[in-house]
């Protein structure tokens, strides 16, 4: 049995990582204002990723499988979002400079079937050591844009790549998709290959 696979995002990466693994899918990003809910960065990604699935199911009606995700930087317990502006960036960087933090994806995917829907939930952790960074250097990648519109400020597949030393866990979660335990678990649930 095929289903319509339908991406709940319009996150160029999270486009890139399922056609890098050869999934059909199509996307209707969910729109709605994102409201966190819990403090608990665990917490946080679960209650958006399963809201913005939540959001795209509603508007389809026939069978589909709708896959919600969401990413943020925790350093701690602070949840580290897209910075509001170059101060902001600066601020996160400096903050992860020399030190390591979590990445945490949370990822709900709703299975809508002969008028059913059945939703899973889960999240991926991925622990990040940044090499410490100085004030130049942060500067100076402020000034490309690519943290602007990133999580934690910066971008691990882009030219943040050099600040990184080590990561612990799964790169692609990182990037914003976990797509290894995407494609398992729609297989798992589904009973079929995507």
């Amino acid at each position: 049995m095929k289903f319509r696979i339908i991406l709940a995002s319009a996150s160029p990466r999270r486009k890139e990582l399922l056609e890098q693994v050869g999934v059909e899918f199509e996307i209707i990003p969910a729109v709605g204002e994102e409201i966190i809910t819990d403090s608990r960065p665990q917490q946080a990604v679960l209650d958006l990723s399963a809201q913005k699935a939540a959001e795209v199911a509603a508007k389809v009606q026939e069978d589909a499988i709708i896959l919600g995700a969401d990413t943020v930087v925790a350093f701690g317990d602070k949840v580290l979002g897209k910075p509001k502006d170059e101060a902001d960036a600066e601020q996160m960087l400096s903050l992860l400079s020399g030190k390591t933090h979590s990445v945490y994806t949370g990822v709900t995917i709703i299975v809508k079937q002969s008028g059913e829907s059945r939703s899973y939930s889960f999240y991926e952790e991925t622990k990040v050591t940044m090499y410490t960074l100085s004030e130049q250097q942060i500067l100076s990648y402020i000034r490309t844009g690519e943290p602007m519109d990133k999580a934690g400020s910066y971008g691990i597949q882009g030219r943040g790549a050099v600040f990184i030393e080590k990561i612990q866990g799964d790169y692609n979660n990182v990037v914003g998709l976990p797509i290894a335990r995407v494609v398992r678990k729609i297989e798992e649930v589904c009973g079929f290959s995507v």
